[in-house]
């Protein structure tokens, strides 16, 4: 039983850290490209990124958060 409890917790782990790791990844190229395309909305561009990193990364520890308090001992 305990090898299949952290079977399971690695896995959900896995999923909660590498989520957000894509949305991240695609968030950079997708920064990236609008500023190829239009640089002079650097700032508008750098604001709705921060915010979106933000949300990514509150999403990902609320669930690490969730994830402890579910199977911690």
């Amino acid at each position: 039983m305990q090898w299949a409890e952290t079977i399971l917790i690695v896995a959900i782990m896995l999923i909660s850290v590498l989520g957000p790791s894509i949305v991240i990844a695609v968030l950079g190229y997708a920064v990236i490209k609008a500023l190829s395309r239009n640089p002079s909305a650097a700032s508008k561009i750098f604001m709705g990124m921060l915010v979106m990193l933000l949300f990514v990364e509150v999403i990902s520890i609320i669930s690490i958060l969730i994830i402890f308090q579910l199977f911690g001992k």
